[in-house]
């Protein structure tokens, strides 16, 4: 009887230990910040990851405004989630979990790779091969996309974007108060941001 009491209250230390481990990986959604805080223009981004042309943004078009208006400190761009699908909505999750650090390296990274996990069979098996990359365990993401206040806060973000500026459609970006429906070539935005400068 003893026995059975002691492992009993063994039992119910660990499981306390295990439940301890796990709030203290809970994540809280919010949204990333690339390029300095005090940059004078701020856009911010609303976007899917199974959106194609948001792809294409981040692949093809992102890097060059990197390079010329943020790495210079003339812009921050603010990211926000905007799924338009269960998916994009568990591969939020999935990147919000990357914490702060590599957060954009991991969106960098399913945005690269999307036509491969977004067309699978198994979109989550596809994006834990493409993450594993990055450090992130199997288990770590089977907890992210379990984290109902993550995926609460995700889906809060979508709602903003079309509660306060009229977001319908992906990718959207917010410049000076201007809510701009669909993808553009570089230098449109970097014509934008220094007309705002001058």
């Amino acid at each position: 009887m003893l026995k059975a009491v002691k492992f009993l209250a063994g039992a119910f230390l660990m499981m306390v230990g295990l439940a301890s481990a796990q709030q203290a990986q809970a994540v809280e959604w919010k949204e990333h910040v690339m390029g300095d805080e005090n940059a004078p223009v701020t856009m911010i981004e609303y976007a899917s990851l199974t959106c194609p042309h948001c792809a294409s943004f981040h692949t093809e078009v992102l890097p060059e405004i990197k390079e010329k208006l943020i790495d210079t400190g003339k812009l921050k761009l603010i990211y926000r989630d905007y799924p338009l699908d269960g998916v994009a909505l568990r591969a939020a999750a999935i990147a919000q979990c990357a914490g702060e650090d590599r957060y954009f390296g991991v969106l960098g990274m399913l945005f690269k790779s999307q036509m491969t996990w977004a067309r699978s069979q198994d979109p989550i098996g596809s994006i834990k091969e493409v993450v594993r990359f990055a450090g992130m365990t199997g288990d770590a993401v089977d907890a992210c996309i379990a984290d109902q206040e993550l995926i609460d806060g995700i889906v809060g973000s979508r709602m903003t974007g079309e509660q306060e500026f009229n977001v319908s459609s992906t990718p959207s970006f917010i410049l000076d108060g201007d809510t701009i429906a669909g993808s553009r070539e570089a230098e449109f935005f970097i014509e934008k941001v220094e007309d705002l400068i001058d």
